[in-house]
């Protein structure tokens, strides 16, 4: 099987080759990767992440698993142009630049007025990603009084044909994914959505953001699934899903979306995967009993989340595939290449058996996460993963390891 085959089959909770090994390298070591300053890859697409991405998997030499392309969007035909007043300029420009980050900022300005400074900024570090922040909760409450322009940032396609053109370059060594993103609470600081305190306070107006929201998602995954070509898969969920949001709220406000986006993506044939870091057990459960879910990642274990690999299996492994769950700092950053042994092993002894198994980690790896780590995963996968699996193999090498 290829990459991208065996991915695919794992995700519809089948049985491949071998089990897929897919350690969640989704921003940071593909930019170190790189030798540049992140803010060329996240600012100036040079390369963009997925370009990066694609060079790590093949720098490892492991299944990929792109959840979503930058760039990627599909946008409504029928949606009314927004209006435009010429006598309004909009830009974002750079405020900061030092040989630690970068910081830019967004301003709208009326002719014969002064330049209105968007409340929040985005901090480009010389090796991390970026992040957006409100102004003044970092000093940068007031109007610059110097600026850049942001110049050279290199062109790429955009919708079907990027994604077009992400499939043939990748050419079968993973999957690629488009984000359907259900309504959820977060923080609202960033510049969309509602908090868990504005559920409380003004509780009909939440719900009814979340029609309109999961309304928004259900036309635009239809739009990603009748274009010219496909993704591989889509990805719903989000980040820290039942930090933000109660089990009982994402029940009232997340689940009738996530029942809509995994029936329509089961009915186009094309697998769905969520995502959620941090606790995620209750959601397992949801998503397997209540919905059309195919897969599901990353399965933190405690204190991060609150996941037993093996508990997971035993109770929903017959319904939903499994994406995890190495310990992303105590056994992938500081681990030993042994523990890393021994780790994935035990993660294939658990939840292997009869396939739906994706060997990865309990969300993103550290950007220092040793090379030399990976790359064990990456040769237990290839050593002890192929079907049948050889139990007694494998329990006499845990036992060697421990």
């Amino acid at each position: 099987m290829t990459s991208r085959e065996r991915m695919l089959t794992a995700m519809r909770n089948q049985q491949p080759d071998r089990i897929p090994v897919a350690p969640d390298l989704s921003n940071m070591i593909p930019c170190r990767l790189t030798g540049k300053p992140f803010w060329d890859i996240y600012l100036y697409q040079d390369p963009p992440l997925w370009r990066a991405y694609m060079d790590a998997v093949k720098y490892f030499d492991m299944d990929g698993w792109v959840y979503n392309l930058d760039g990627f969007t599909v946008s409504d035909p029928e949606a009314p142009p927004a209006p435009a007043d010429l006598d309004v300029k909009h830009e974002t420009i750079i405020v900061e630049r030092t040989t630690k980050r970068l910081v830019t900022r967004a301003y709208s300005e009326r002719k014969g007025h002064a330049k209105e400074w968007a409340s929040a900024v985005t901090v480009y570090p010389v090796a991390d990603p970026p992040t957006t922040l409100l102004a003044h909760k970092i000093g940068l409450e007031q109007a610059p009084d110097k600026w850049w322009p942001i110049e050279g940032v290199k062109p790429q396609k955009q919708g079907f044909d990027l994604l077009r053109e992400a499939l043939a370059l990748f050419d079968g060594r993973g999957v690629i994914g488009a984000f359907v993103g259900p309504p959820q609470l977060g923080n609202p600081d960033l510049g969309w959505g509602y908090s868990i305190y504005d559920y409380h306070d003004r509780h009909d107006e939440v719900v009814e953001w979340s029609r309109r929201v999961a309304l928004e998602a259900e036309a635009y995954l239809k739009r990603v699934l009748a274009g010219p070509v496909r993704p591989d898969f889509i990805l719903t969920g989000g980040s820290g899903l039942l930090v933000f949001n109660t089990p009982a709220i994402a029940r009232e406000l997340t689940l009738p979306c996530l029942k809509t986006i995994t029936r329509i993506a089961k009915e186009a044939g094309i697998p769905s995967q969520i995502h959620c870091c941090g606790p995620e057990r209750e959601l397992v459960k949801l998503a397997a009993t209540e919905t059309d879910l195919s897969s599901i990642n990353p399965l933190e274990i405690p204190p991060m989340g609150d996941c037993d690999l093996a508990e997971i299996k035993r109770s929903f492994g017959h319904r939903l595939s499994l994406m995890g769950n190495l310990h992303t700092t105590h056994v992938m950053l500081r681990g030993s290449v042994r523990a890393v042994r021994r780790e994935s092993l035990k993660a294939i002894r658990v939840a292997g058996e009869d396939g739906g198994f994706i060997l990865s980690t309990g969300d993103q790896c550290g950007r220092d996460t040793p090379d030399a780590n990976l790359r064990e995963m990456v040769n237990v996968a290839r050593e002890f993963g192929a079907y049948p699996l050889d139990f007694a193999r494998i329990d006499r090498e845990i036992g060697a390891l421990s």
